[in-house]
């Protein structure tokens, strides 16, 4: 059978217990017994079907950077949407439709509160007695930043010490689902079980797999579904969550910030009033017209949807949203009062701290252009206090001293920010939000997209939108929903209640095994020859999954077929590799990396017909388990089975234990 294999063709592969196939040749000299046996199956196989919602209520979670909420629908009025009530707390005059994404734990690391209660009660704390307690804010994009997550990934506390991140996220999603099924069950007419729930959890579309299984693997431990029962539990892109929704929007519930006509060149007449236009744009969205949307995807025109159904940009978190204004903020601080003293006030007074940055969050959301007159943060007394006793000087004399004159002091305890200081902190931000859309725009698959729809919390800043409206407002139509910041948990909740809605995805990495392929002189590398059983191989070449920026279908397939080293093996490791870029030939080459491993637990394999007696002397010697990967989801997922006895075999994938 060895010699049906041609020497392009990828392999099948040859596995002993807890092996893989390692990033050296000299490894793989020495641990693996790998050999190519058949070729493999074409690597896209099919398209399977999608079952309809087999659930009676979807909720789902919108876990913000800067603030978070949860709504829901029951499967039987789709088309009622239900927000959460309003939140224990938060700021007067202000409908607080989602709570901010703070955390407080007791000194004894229990839950105590989450979002305004956590944030208030920290608040009215004793600042000695707030030395002890754990408060965490913005604490989101922290595993994103990781390029090594596990699960035992720490986050630190405004205090200083750290907990597990995987605790920290399941505490708060555990709040969220007390709050959701105490709400659905208010609402609703039946008893509901625990199955009967499906959960939507959005995350970043910028997020790799590894923090996708993360916030999975979150939600197991806070309870919302069993890891017995995956399918229960979706991973929601926000940008695609967002469009879900988006194209749903009548005119009535937009906001056009264009005053300019559209001169892009379409076919449609320029002169067309925005009322017509957008009634025929969303019109043709049904019917397959091009659109496009940020971080990872530019879609042709097809007649069915791919990825998102409208140009939909949705900001991501960290530098990009609005953290990056607070870090700009803190930054000004330090430049104003010296690093060492912001850092040692951060530890030493850290419910301060948490009350500052509260005091610039309520005056940042005020900022807006051309705005005369300053805006006034008020610094705490602790501030002024701790810097006295810390510098010797009061804080206008720091000040002063900084020559910073866009920053002024009142003597009423607080800083003056101008308009100029206000628009050194947004700019930053803005300008790499814009130079992104810019060159997204820019790329002929996306030519003639006539609608712009900006959401999540940022959308809100008037500093944004008027950015957006005068780089990009000649060309296209900048638009905002109403109720901005609850686009991506209302879309969330559309995208439970049919999955299907998005039917191809681009891949936003190359993903491949390791394999032995026939060696050919002259074109595989010296060092890569590995000689077995009388045949010279070639080590380490990587057979791709699927490929960078490959579209996949929803259901689409990747099949491989793997049999055991030896008999009575009960476990196949394979180790999965990933790279930026399709240009890369060997696991060994630069920019690919180990990313995850595929682990099949194997059953004591069946006798063959007719076999009597013997300890294994009715099973057969080659055994082949055939591995089926789907890359269409939101997540990566795999199933197995054991050829022979048409048996399924346990197949889990992981991204958490490099």
């Amino acid at each position: 059978m060895a010699d049906m294999v041609q020497p392009d063709s990828n392999s099948l592969q040859i596995l002993g217990d807890d092996s893989s196939v390692p990033s050296s040749p000299a490894t793989v000299r020495n641990d693996c017994s790998i050999t190519p046996l058949t070729p493999s199956p074409s690597p896209r196989v099919e398209v399977r079907p999608r079952m309809a919602c087999p659930f009676s209520v979807v909720v789902a979670i919108d876990f913000g950077t800067t603030s978070s909420g949860y709504a829901f629908s029951f499967t039987q009025d789709s088309e009622a949407i239900h927000m959460m009530k309003r939140w224990e707390g938060g700021d007067p005059g202000v409908a607080n439709q989602k709570s901010p994404t703070c955390l407080l734990l007791t000194p004894e690391l229990r839950f105590h509160s989450f979002g305004f209660a956590a944030r208030d009660f920290y608040h009215d704390l004793d600042p000695e007695e707030a030395r002890h307690w754990l408060y965490f804010d913005k604490f989101k994009m922290k595993i994103h930043s990781t390029s090594d997550l596990t699960m035992e990934k720490e986050l630190e506390a405004v205090n200083g010490r750290r907990v597990r991140a995987i605790e920290v996220f399941a505490h708060a999603l555990r709040f969220f689902r007390e709050h959701a099924l105490k709400e659905v069950k208010d609402q609703s007419s039946s008893v509901l079980e625990g199955d009967e729930i499906r959960w939507v959890i959005t995350v970043p579309a910028v997020w790799r797999q590894p923090a996708k299984q993360f916030m999975r693997e979150a939600a197991y431990l806070a309870g919302l579904v069993s890891p017995d029962s995956p399918e229960q539990l979706l991973i929601a892109l926000e940008p695609e969550a967002a469009s879900i929704y988006c194209r749903k929007l009548r005119l009535h519930q937009v906001l056009d910030l264009s005053l300019q006509p559209i001169t892009n060149g379409l076919e449609l007449d320029e002169s067309r009033p925005f009322d017509s236009s957008f009634r025929l744009w969303r019109r043709n969205t049904l019917q397959g017209f091009r659109y496009s949307i940020s971080h990872h995807t530019l879609i042709h025109k097809i007649p069915s949807f791919q990825q998102c159904p409208v140009p939909c940009f949705s900001l991501p978190g960290g530098p990009y949203g609005a953290v990056g204004v607070d870090l700009a903020f803190e930054a000004m601080l330090c430049q104003i009062f010296g690093e060492d003293f912001i850092q040692s006030f951060k530890a030493k007074r850290p419910a301060a701290w948490v009350d500052l940055t509260i005091a610039f969050e309520a005056r940042k959301r005020t900022a807006a252009p051309g705005r005369a007159n300053a805006l006034n943060i008020s610094l705490p007394f602790s501030f002024i206090d701790y810097y006295k006793r810390h510098r010797g000087q009061s804080v206008e004399a720091a000040l002063r001293r900084s020559n910073m004159n866009i920053v002024k002091w009142s003597s009423q305890g607080m800083l003056r920010l101008t308009q100029e200081a206000m628009n050194e902190l947004f700019q930053p931000t803005i300008v790499n939000i814009v130079k992104h859309i810019e060159e997204l725009m820019a790329k002929p698959e996306v030519h003639g997209v006539r609608f712009l729809f900006l959401v999540g919390g940022f959308a809100e800043s008037p500093m944004l939108q008027k950015a957006v409206q005068k780089s990009l407002g000649q060309t296209c139509r900048i638009i905002i929903p109403h109720d901005v910041g609850l686009t991506i948990l209302k879309g969330a909740v559309l995208f439970g209640l049919d999955p299907t809605v998005v039917r191809v995805r681009r891949c936003p990495l190359t993903y491949g095994v390791g394999v032995l392929n026939r060696f050919i002189e002259g074109r595989h590398p010296r060092d890569k020859l590995l000689i077995k059983d009388g045949r010279e191989w070639c080590t380490d070449i990587l057979d791709r999954f699927v490929s960078v920026d490959q579209s996949v279908a929803l259901g689409e397939v990747v099949r491989r077929s793997y049999t055991p080293a030896r008999l009575g093996q009960r476990k196949i490791i394979i180790n999965i590799y990933c790279s930026a870029t399709d240009d890369v030939t060997y696991i060994s080459d630069p920019g690919v990396r180990k990313c995850g491993t595929i682990t099949l637990d194997l059953p004591e394999p069946l006798p063959l017909p007719g076999a009597v007696g013997g300890a294994g002397g009715g099973v057969p010697e080659r055994r082949e388990i055939r591995a089926t990967m789907q890359f269409g989801d939101t997540e990566i997922k795999v199933t197995a089975v054991d050829v022979m006895s048409n048996r399924s075999v346990r197949a889990s994938i992981d991204f958490l234990s490099n």
